[in-house]
């Protein structure tokens, strides 16, 4: 079996993955840049929960992620970052939606949904994996946390 976080296997079996110890950040701007990042280096089609940023850059947590990717102004890929569950970020439901459609993402809809808003994002199928060169990426996103005195 190959070794998780949170949910997020590598692709390889002899990859070399994050464990779950949670380290304080200092300065929000710095944990907010490694956030934005993260959420660049996901692919189409693909998603983390916030969780799971928090787990790959041993850093933080599921708030703090959110409120990193809430509060900025630069475009990034922030409907590939959601709630755990599958959840779209709260409020941008619909939005979302569009963009998990025309990227392919597998979603799990209600054979009647009640609202457009009924859907969730199938983290089975769409929860990213990253390669070993990716989480070699990820891993110096986290490094540059440490640098910073994070």
């Amino acid at each position: 079996m190959q070794p998780r976080v949170h949910g997020v296997a590598p692709a390889r079996s002899d990859a070399v993955v994050p464990g779950p110890v949670h380290r304080r950040h200092g300065d929000p701007a710095v944990y907010a840049e490694a956030v934005l990042r993260i959420a660049e280096l996901i692919p189409q089609g693909m998603v983390l929960t916030y969780g799971d940023v928090a787990e790959l850059l041993e850093a933080g947590g599921p708030r703090q992620v959110g409120r990193a990717l809430s509060r900025s102004t630069r475009a990034v890929p922030w409907w590939r970052v959601l709630r755990a569950g599958g959840l779209p970020p709260r409020g941008l439901e619909l939005e979302a939606r569009a963009r998990y459609d025309a990227e392919g993402t597998p979603l799990s809809v209600p054979s009647v949904p009640s609202d457009p808003e009924d859907y969730r994002v199938d983290l089975g199928r769409a929860r990213w994996s990253p390669s070993v060169g990716e989480l070699a990426l990820v891993a110096a996103v986290g490094a540059s946390l440490s640098h910073a005195g994070q």
